[in-house]
């Protein structure tokens, strides 16, 4: 049955995250630059979708040892500090994205330091062009399914740049065997897979994914995208304590729709003490409210492979809401409807 609906094996692709990680780690150890970077002293990360989310996953990881500003940058345009001591780092799956390459050639402009990673297309041959480097990938995947290879390279990049140290490496190998080992749950159609069992609870209803701002936002926006790409379904998401100043009042009027919502928090034991008690305080709010509300929370050695770990459980989640709607999963119809539309408007 699973089969039937899904033709193009997002399933496999899905399963191959742990060993994609191991693949992304040859690669990196491969870069070699030619081009000098030692006066760069603030980086860009520029991308769109999958591609975007790997510079999110990389600060999160990184971002209590990096000591220089970096910045993930969605869309055409690039700031106006862009000079020569900046480092931008085009990160486009197919070399195409519209967007990206507008940023790639703002960059030029600029004078600024140019990095590609990318399976091919546009921005591979505009590197090569420049006499930029780049870091290649493995085409044939979807773009949201070539995570391991976004956020991978980018480690490895800024390794080379002396800007943090190597332990992540350990960190990725080790989080790769217990993603292994987890994807032997996550993967069946079972009751004890908690992926499948949240699924069938919010499947047909509006998730609404709440976070804290300091460790899990990426996670939060990374499953919120699949489960809009995968599931076909709109999903939302938002960060705490920032929707304590705001969105909270909103969980007021219109309590007729109450029902359709489900609410899904993201734990993690690194939780700033003040985020956790605001937590739990919003819980009982919603509670009183009626509001159907699920915790996702993983286990894991360190706060890296617990990272890991909920971006898979994620993945899994987005696939067992396609496959209870009978939806393919891989098909990203109305994203390629824009960008013919967008072709033909110049």
């Amino acid at each position: 049955m699973i089969d039937i609906i899904d033709k193009d094996n997002m399933f496999k692709s899905i399963s191959n995250f742990p060993h994609n990680i191991i693949d992304a780690i040859n690669i990196g150890e491969k870069i070699d630059f030619k081009n000098n970077y030692s006066q760069i002293n603030k980086i860009i990360i520029s991308g769109m979708g999958g591609s975007a989310i790997g510079g999110d996953i990389v600060y999160a990881l990184i971002k209590n040892e990096i000591n220089i500003p970096y910045f993930v940058q969605r869309g055409y345009d690039i700031p106006k500090w862009v000079d020569s001591s900046t480092l931008v780092i085009c990160s486009s799956y197919s070399g195409n994205t519209e967007e990206t390459l507008t940023v790639f050639r703002k960059a030029v402009i600029a004078g600024a330091k140019v990095i590609g990673i990318t399976t091919g297309g546009t921005l591979h041959q505009e590197c090569k062009i420049n006499n930029f480097d780049y870091v290649q990938i493995p085409s044939g995947l979807q773009p949201r399914a070539a995570l391991a290879f976004s956020f991978v390279p980018l480690l490895f990049i800024l390794l080379n740049l002396d800007k943090i140290s190597d332990k992540f490496i350990s960190i990725l190998q080790s989080s790769s065997n217990s993603l292994e080992k987890k994807k032997h749950i996550y993967s069946k159609k079972i009751d004890d897979n908690p992926t499948w069992d949240l699924a069938k609870n919010i499947y047909n209803t509006l998730p609404i994914i709440y976070a804290d701002s300091d460790q899990l936002k990426s996670v939060a926006l990374r499953i919120k995208g699949q489960i809009c790409e995968n599931g076909k379904i709109l999903c939302y998401h938002n960060i705490f304590p920032e929707m304590n100043h705001n969105e909270i009042v909103g969980w007021e009027n219109n309590f007729e729709y109450f029902k359709n919502y489900s609410v899904i928090w993201l734990i993690d034991p690194s939780l700033n003490s003040r985020n956790s008690a605001r937590q739990k305080i919003v819980f009982d709010m919603f509670n009183e409210l009626n509001i159907s509300q699920y915790t996702i929370q993983v286990t894991g050695d360190t706060f890296e492979e617990r990272f890991l770990s909920l971006i898979f459980y994620g993945d899994w989640l987005s696939y067992w809401i396609a496959i209870l709607h009978k939806t393919d999963p891989s098909p990203v119809n109305k994203i390629s409807n824009l960008k013919n539309k967008l072709s033909n408007i110049i």
